[in-house]
């Protein structure tokens, strides 16, 4: 009896459910496999929207009711995604919307996010902080610091000495002790002084990887600076782009209006500026994932790839331009570049090399010395011996060549060095004073079409097209963004030049009335 009660009440719990899942929406069935996670029963409204038939009222549909489960998040204290629909006054119930037909989603669009004026962002000289404390790279060479430290230290080390216990003619018939040897001690003569020169040419290398050190550092900074201001850059440009979206979608609303409604203009002269906003939308989607990118980019630079930046501090034309000598700047960086200090140790590494290699063919001195207790005669005597190879064939010849071939490769390094300090100095001039010039041609450029947009909007007279509206407007806006990017390029090229001149508090601090040229 039981178990047939049991069975009908199954029975009927799987119409009901059928029923229900008839009349639900496929947009919440979806999320019913989440909401089974407990017996407490929770009762739904679902309502749909008015479905107005053609040329007849709005058919109001009744509200079915269904039940369903709280999942058991909820009892843990933890709102679940679906939670978060409006509940009514009704305890366990809520209402849901089926809507009459598909409507189309809206995506947010970070162009309307009134959140991101208000946030701060990091500054230049909180990411520069960030990086010289987290990033691996430059704790990579400190410790090899002390790699070349302990390896120094190591050449110069004495050889040990040599121990020996031996027991000689044991069980002979005078003395069944035999004769013992305790202890015999050999020990290595170094001669030549060649610790002496190891060790100094292993100090060379100490001073090279601090040298690196210093290197690195610098590169890491001009990397990061030139980040920086590609994102500054590219921040500026989405926004640009963003008001300029902004503006052709008001443009495109009122051609369209003036040819369905006023009929003042035909379809040939809506589809150009129709065209256009559809390009303005590709550019900001274009801008949004390049900034993405660049986001995660300085990141990795910085050394913690994990860190979600979403905006930088500051403004292109807060910073004012720095003034680079294109004669005296390469001649200062190749007195002060650590590339240059690291070549020129090289050559000093190499000529303690040669003198080393020289000193090879010195014979080391071996001298042994030991206790012998002759049991035979119960005697105790004493023996000592010095021994040393003869450099009769082999006189380090062969090392001794490459050492001094070694030596020229790294005379020849320091000149290598300087040419190629002399080649990224001077493409980063070329390209900061091209940029720069470019950024000055640029707001002539904005200046005058500035000038004539302004003439177009009080001349009523004129009676201007649309489409000469929008080609005055879309001269505008290249000139504008040629010169953003103009200006981008000038400060990368100039953190470019800081990293190689070895600047550290670059660039001056921001001033709020400096504005770039």
């Amino acid at each position: 009896m039981g178990t047939l009660c049991l069975a009908r009440r199954l029975a009927a719990a799987g119409l009901f459910l059928g029923l229900a899942i008839l009349a639900d929406p496929p947009g919440v069935r979806a999320g019913w496999p989440q909401l089974w996670g407990s017996s407490k029963p929770k009762v739904t409204v679902v309502r749909s929207e008015p479905v107005r038939p053609s040329g007849g009222a709005a058919v109001q549909p009744s509200p079915v009711r269904r039940a369903v489960h709280e999942s058991a998040a909820s009892k843990a204290g933890v709102t679940p995604a679906a939670a978060s629909a409006q509940k009514s006054a009704a305890p366990y119930e809520e209402d849901v919307v089926v809507p009459g037909k598909p409507r189309r989603m809206e995506l947010f669009d970070p162009c309307d996010d009134p959140e991101d004026a208000a946030t701060p962002g990091m500054t230049l000289e909180a990411l520069v902080a960030l990086g010289l404390e987290q990033n691996p790279r430059l704790a990579k060479v400190t410790f090899g610091v002390e790699v070349a430290r302990g390896r120094a230290y190591q050449a110069g080390l004495y050889p040990n000495p040599t121990v020996a216990l031996m027991w000689d003619e044991l069980g002979d018939k005078t003395g069944r002790a035999g004769v013992n040897g305790l202890p015999f001690v050999t020990q290595e003569i170094v001669m030549g002084r060649k610790l002496k020169l190891s060790r100094a040419a292993a100090e060379r290398e100490v001073e090279q990887a601090s040298w690196g050190v210093m290197a690195e550092r610098y590169a890491m900074l001009s990397e990061i600076r030139t980040a920086y201001f590609d994102v500054l850059a590219l921040q500026e440009r989405v926004r640009m782009l963003c008001e300029i979206r902004r503006y052709g979608r008001d443009v495109t609303k009122t051609v369209r209006s003036l040819r369905d409604e006023a009929k003042q203009l035909a379809d040939i002269d809506v589809l150009p500026v129709e065209a256009e906003l559809a390009r303005y939308e590709a550019d900001v989607e274009s801008a949004q994932a390049e900034k993405a990118a660049a986001y995660k980019r300085l990141a990795a630079l910085l050394g913690v790839h994990r860190l979600e930046i979403t905006k930088v501090a500051g403004r292109l034309e807060d910073y004012s331009f720095p003034d680079y000598d294109a004669k005296g700047t390469p001649m200062y960086v190749l007195s002060v570049h650590p590339e240059i200090q690291i070549a020129q140790w090289g050559v000093e590494k190499a000529r303690f090399v040669v003198q080393r290699a020289k000193a090879e063919p010195i014979p080391n001195l071996s001298i042994d010395t030991g206790y012998v207790r002759q049991n035979q005669n119960n005697s105790d005597d004493y023996r000592i011996g010095v021994s040393a190879s003869i450099p009769l064939f082999n006189r380090n010849q062969g090392n001794i060549r490459a050492a001094e071939a070694e030596l020229c490769a790294a005379i020849q390094e320091v000149g290598r060095v300087e040419n190629d300090l002399t080649n990224r100095v001077a493409t980063a001039l070329r390209e900061f004073a091209a940029a720069r010039k470019r950024a000055e041609k640029y707001q002539a450029v904005v200046s005058k079409a500035e000038q004539a947009q302004t003439i177009a909007t009080e001349d009523q007279r004129r009676n201007l097209s649309p489409l000469m509206v929008l080609e005055l407007q879309r001269s505008l806006r290249q000139a504008r963004l040629e010169r953003l990017k103009s200006v981008g390029d000038t400060w990368k090229a100039a953190a470019a030049i800081s990293g190689l001149a070895i600047e550290d508090n670059w660039p001056s601090a921001p001033a709020a009335d400096a504005r770039q040229p």
